[in-house]
């Protein structure tokens, strides 16, 4: 039922008159009656009986009285909302990060976006394959590791991060100021699962330099192998900025690995065809900033 005919039925409704109601409309008295009889049509009966020149709301046209305020209010409605949306009072925002960046990194900016838009209802997702997930459309925007170039995503990139071993700072290894990769055949590792995408970035540097690292200990995410670093379990390869202003793991120091040393290459995508709201591009602006101060 178009909205646009409810107008015009509402005001035939208050006036009782149709010319009087196509005044008010702007339109001609037979273009307002022709629409009115559509209406009529549709709704399969008549809504104002016609005795001479008296116009009396049928039955049913007191029941579309009813209905039709309620139509054109929720038209009213959605139309602020949206407004609401574009002039960043309202909205959703869904973000997919990689697991360490949303555990040890992001909270900070999330807490300074909510002050910014504390309407947003901002939603951080932990995901390891984050392109599909933009891709799906299950998110509105991703941060990831950088992929090959494609047509259907908005790809902007954030810089690099080389990855440093952590070590206990009771480990053998603590005070170096820098260690090969070669050399961790001989320590205690505690790694991700092979698949994930920071175990598969590390592995492909050591494959390329003729050897493999050996695991103690597999776990699936950065905290818990940080918990068995600092339980001198092993020692764990991740991002170098992980631990940087993190008081709670003391014990626990970064030694830079030489060159060539496992760097992961991150960027900001988004479906280039969506809509982003104001919020949206407000998020991605804070993310921008926040990972090329931090990235080499």
């Amino acid at each position: 039922m178009d909205t646009r005919n409810i107008t015009y039925f509402m005001a035939v409704f208050e006036q009782l008159h149709f010319t009087k109601a196509a005044e008010i409309l702007g339109i001609s008295q037979p273009t307002l009656s022709q629409q009115i009889r559509l209406l009529e049509a549709e709704v399969g009966t008549p809504l104002f009986d016609r005795i001479g020149k008296k116009v009396i709301a049928t039955e049913a046209g007191q029941l579309l009285h009813q209905y039709g305020m309620r139509m054109l209010q929720a038209e009213m409605d959605a139309k602020n909302a949206i407004q609401e949306l574009l002039s960043e009072k309202r909205g959703t925002v869904r973000l997919a990060v990689l697991p360490s960046d949303l555990d040890f990194h992001l909270v900070p900016l999330f807490v300074a976006f909510k002050k910014l838009y504390p309407d947003t209802n901002l939603r951080a997702y932990s995901v390891i394959h984050v392109r599909e997930e933009v891709l799906a459309h299950k998110v509105d925007l991703g941060i990831g590791l950088r992929g090959p170039a494609d047509k259907r995503l908005v790809q902007i990139p954030l810089g690099s991060e080389p990855y440093d071993l952590y070590v206990h700072s009771s480990h053998e290894l603590a005070h170096r100021n820098e260690v090969a990769l070669e050399e961790l055949t001989r320590h205690a590792l505690v790694m991700y699962p092979k698949g994930y995408l920071g175990r598969d970035l590390v592995d492909d540097v050591c494959r390329e330099q003729g050897f493999e690292l050996n695991t103690v200990m597999e776990a699936g995410s950065a905290a818990s192998l940080l918990q068995l670093v600092a339980a001198g379990i092993g020692a764990a390869i991740q991002p170098r900025e992980l631990l940087k202003q993190n008081p709670e793991w003391p014990d626990i120091v970064s030694i830079p690995i030489a060159e060539p040393a496992p760097c992961r290459h991150l960027e900001l995508m988004y479906y280039a065809d969506r809509f982003i709201s104001k919020a949206q591009q407000q998020l991605s602006e804070s993310l921008i900033d926040f990972f090329q101060s931090r990235t080499v």
